[in-house]
């Protein structure tokens, strides 16, 4: 697991005594669009301050148990993305991390891959 991914974990199971999962549809869509950040950032698509900012700007707005919901629920994404995939097959794990990040669920935010043929 990546380190940042390991912390924000370890923090958010340290923080909040009960987290209730049941999201509002825009907490919902926040947590969709944290987990596009943590799969960039898995990637290496982003420096440390890009991850910083737009993990910021996804949370921004949202109460700190709410934030953690979000969290949690990123997270959880995230993991679920991984389902069946040896945690030493980087390739394989590489794979699947830019399938989603170029997929219908992180355009959301505003980034798309295109392809031009001239």
């Amino acid at each position: 697991m990546n380190p940042r991914v390991w912390l924000v974990t370890s923090l958010l199971c340290a923080s909040a005594p009960v987290l209730s999962l049941s999201l509002a549809p825009e907490e919902f869509f926040a947590s969709r669009q944290l987990a596009c950040v943590l799969a960039e950032e898995s990637l290496g698509y982003l420096s440390e301050e890009e991850y910083g900012e737009r993990t910021h700007t996804v949370l921004d707005g949202f109460e700190e148990g709410e934030r953690d919901a979000i969290l949690a629920k990123a997270l959880g994404y995230y993991d679920g993305l991984m389902f069946s995939i040896a945690s030493d097959d980087i390739e394989q794990v590489n794979e699947r991390l830019e399938s989603f990040v170029s997929s219908d669920s992180c355009a959301a935010q505003g980034f798309r891959n295109v392809t031009v043929s001239l």
